[in-house]
């Protein structure tokens, strides 16, 4: 295992993160609330797609430049966003 936020924090934190932000874009494809099947299917995809990334740099990653995304973090925000929101404008009287 990769993880040693002894020697390098900002590399462990990362993955942490990064499967982090896949168990929530995969619940949400799961859940749904209110999303398109076409904004579920990208859920998913984006999910196992990070979570894969995660996976290889925690397991199978032996060192050298790997690529931080960013948007990895900011997605999963956005799309619980706009699970809320979707859930909320559900819930007001007509």
């Amino acid at each position: 295992m990769n993880l040693d936020f002894s020697a390098d924090p900002t590399f462990s934190w990362y993955v942490v993160l990064l499967a982090l932000s896949s168990i929530v874009m995969l619940a949400l494809g799961a859940i749904g609330g209110g999303m398109s099947v076409g904004e579920r299917i990208l859920n998913v995809l984006f999910g196992v797609g990070f979570l894969g990334y995660a996976v290889y740099l925690g397991f199978i990653f032996e060192g050298g430049e790997y690529t931080l995304f960013f948007y990895a973090f900011i997605l999963p925000v956005l799309m619980v966003g706009k699970f809320v929101k979707t859930l909320v404008a559900g819930r007001q009287p007509a």
